[in-house]
């Protein structure tokens, strides 16, 4: 028997990783990797997704998520939750059909398993971050060429106060362009865009940590930012 939480938490600090750069890992949203590392597992939205999220946030951490699910299980998982499906009891049968009811058993196994992966995968689209996650198998690995293209143009782009305040002004595509957010960042806040281009003016650049699809970016000395597809340019 283990600490789920706290394993996850240290393996995560070991390596210098913050929940915003294992969001965009395990496209699970920052909020509900908190609440595994927190144990608070009646916060999350039920046992399948759960564990889901336990396998795929442990296995990106390069643990083994199957021992963290099977913990799961072991702790907070009755027999109701189990996914396998049950078969009546019936009288002694032949080798024979005990043989045939064991394969049927099987076939069964497989298939709630293939369920359990599918709602997952759909837990992690509705749950996890703003991008489509991507799933081997699952995820099309066909798309179009301007679909491909337009995807490749978009930056994320993260602001976090790490030393002070500072008053922030964040624009889309230029500094004319709309504001997409006014404000003062206060210490320990942090917040996220994603655009094809931006423009970001910092008052006060050296009481915040700017990353640009998960890359920390230095901010020139007018603590302003472009960013516009693969180019950032700093003023």
């Amino acid at each position: 028997m283990f600490n789920i939480g706290s394993s996850l938490h240290e393996a995560r600090t070991r390596q210098n990783l913050d929940l915003e750069e294992m969001e965009q890992r395990t496209k699970v949203r920052a909020k509900y990797l908190r609440l595994l590392e927190d144990e608070r597992f009646d916060q999350l939205p039920g046992h399948a997704y759960t564990k889901g999220f336990l396998q795929v946030y442990a296995n990106a951490l390069g643990l083994d998520g199957r021992l963290y699910v099977e913990e799961y299980n072991s702790r907070y998982v009755t027999g109701e939750d189990d996914a396998s499906p049950r078969l009546p009891r019936g009288p002694a049968r032949s080798p024979r059909r005990r043989r045939e009811r064991r394969e049927t058993r099987t076939v069964g196994v497989a298939l709630a398993a293939i369920l359990v992966v599918t709602a997952f995968v759909i837990a992690a689209w509705r749950f996890g971050g703003h991008d489509e996650p991507q799933v081997d198998g699952v995820t099309p690995a066909t798309r179009s060429s301007a679909s491909t293209h337009s995807a490749q143009q978009r930056v994320t782009v993260t602001v976090r106060a790490v030393r002070g305040p500072s008053f922030m002004e964040v624009r889309a595509g230029r500094e004319s362009g709309s504001p997409l957010y006014t404000g003062t960042l206060e210490k320990g806040q942090f917040q996220r865009f994603t655009k094809k281009a931006l423009y970001l003016s910092v008052e006060r650049p050296r009481n915040v940590v700017v990353k640009v699809d998960g890359l920390a970016t230095a901010l020139g000395p007018s603590g302003t930012l472009k960013v516009a597809g693969a180019k950032t340019v700093s003023g």
